[in-house]
């Protein structure tokens, strides 16, 4: 698989377009790869705000892996892994992305911001 970058603007009404530029650069099925773009981008739109700026990237790791990467440019707000208790309406996204990816994390980017990465066991 080639790397892919593009900056977008994490607005709602992007996510599926987004997931289906995904999708056609994957050149196939890609769930969980496409779940993990959501549910990063959906992060940025609720915790940020909608019309953040991101940068996102997907990559081939050299152990195989498929690596995602969403960079914004808030240093403060962190993805924090919690259980949603069962009335909760939201805080389910990170429980997804840990489900469905083989490791993830987040890590300060250049000029402030950070970047939040998952890889897949597979596209």
């Amino acid at each position: 698989m080639r790397p892919f970058r593009a900056g977008v603007l994490a607005l709602p009404q992007e996510l599926a377009a987004l997931r289906r530029v995904v999708r056609a650069h994957v050149g196939g099925p890609c769930d969980d790869l496409q779940l993990c773009v959501s549910e990063l981008v959906g992060n940025v739109i609720l915790h940020l705000g909608e019309g953040t700026p991101v940068t996102l990237a997907i990559s081939r790791t050299t152990e195989g892996r498929t690596r995602v990467e969403l960079a914004d440019p808030d240093h403060r707000v962190w993805p924090v892994l919690r259980r949603a208790a069962d009335g909760d309406e939201g805080g389910r996204g990170l429980v997804l992305l840990d489900a469905v990816a083989a490791r993830w994390g987040v890590h300060p980017g250049p000029g402030g911001g950070k970047t939040v990465w998952a890889e897949l066991a597979h596209p």
